[in-house]
């Protein structure tokens, strides 16, 4: 059992069988955001209440579906292999193999129209890393990280999921797309899964991580300005306590978000699931979890389906916000 049965949650025990159905269902939506992209596993081989544990590098022997990319590690001064999810094959065997949660980076290994002259060389030093593909982002993303206590919780722990704090994120999620569009920036949004948001800008590969985290901090601060009784960039946890945290800091080479349609690993077996600006005003986190989430798939699609193709050039955005 992946997840016991809960009541209080109307959630029946979940199986690894129910969790493998899970992604065979939601693989032609899933793997679109898997695609190229280096993986994190969050690995949980006996469930939710079991030992968890993330792996970010993969050094046995793989299986012949499986693909791997080799990145150099500018921390370690060395090569690091990292696994690729882009077929169902991989995806149900990492699944099998105890994977529950799917995060990726937010750069892709594959070049295309709007990355045409970074290299492919990942892999040889530092310098081919930063000059290459993966050093430039598809996305500047928003991560909104409500830290509002519902009061249930032990000393020192995280804030539990509570209606107050997730209703607090919406209002800020919304202003957040406001003063984007103020910038000529349309977002997508999915819910963490979680406690919180994910506010994704998809935009040209033209600009790299150090250039997007400072658009995502410079956002950030002047949505503190707007709202600051709401909204903290403070890492300090005192500090943010009663708001909601933009942390611009996931806009880093290498840092990773539980990719659209993955499970998380918390009460309610929830998903994170993309949603229409309109869906996001009326909705919570568990209302998308491994037992309804295919069969909402199978009548919306993907909301997020075009974000990859309706990149915005943020060069030009910084340059009318400085008009």
């Amino acid at each position: 059992v992946y997840w016991p049965a809960d009541a209080a949650l109307k959630q029946p025990a979940i199986t690894k069988r129910d969790l493998l159905r899970y992604f065979a269902q939601v693989s032609p939506f899933m793997l679109t955001h898997l695609a190229d992209r280096p993986l994190t596993m969050i690995r949980m081989p006996e469930g939710i209440a079991g030992e968890r544990f993330y792996q970010k590098h993969w050094d046995p022997e793989l299986p012949p579906f499986a693909r791997k990319i080799t990145i150099f590690s500018e921390h370690k001064d060395e090569r690091h292999d990292y696994l690729v999810c882009d077929n169902l094959a991989t995806l149900l065997w990492l699944a099998q193999s105890g994977t529950l949660e799917f995060h990726v980076w937010h750069s892709r290994a594959k070049p295309g129209p709007d990355a045409a002259t970074q290299s492919t060389d990942y892999s040889s030093s530092l310098a081919a890393l930063e000059s290459s593909i993966l050093n430039y982002p598809d996305y500047v993303v928003f991560d909104i990280d409500p830290y509002i206590y519902s009061g249930k919780e032990a000393p020192g722990d995280e804030p539990e999921l509570n209606t107050v704090a997730f209703e607090k994120g919406k209002e800020v999620a919304f202003a957040l797309r406001e003063l984007l569009a103020s910038m000529s920036l349309e977002a997508v949004v999915k819910t963490s899964g979680k406690t919180g948001l994910h506010v994704f800008v998809p935009v040209e590969r033209t600009l790299d991580f150090d250039a997007a985290r400072k658009v995502s901090e410079m956002v950030g601060r002047h949505l503190v300005r707007l709202h600051p009784k709401d909204v903290t960039v403070e890492w300090s946890v005192p500090k943010r306590t009663g708001k909601i945290f933009m942390d611009y800091n996931m806009n880093v080479r290498g840092k990773t978000l539980n990719v659209a349609y993955s499970p998380r690993g918390a009460p309610g077996a929830p998903v994170s699931m993309p949603l229409t600006w309109e869906e996001l005003a009326g909705a919570h986190p568990l209302d998308f979890r491994i037992t309804n989430a295919a069969e909402r798939l199978a009548q919306t699609g993907d909301r997020w389906r075009d974000a990859l193709t309706r990149k915005q050039s943020l060069e030009r955005a910084l340059e009318r916000a400085k008009a």
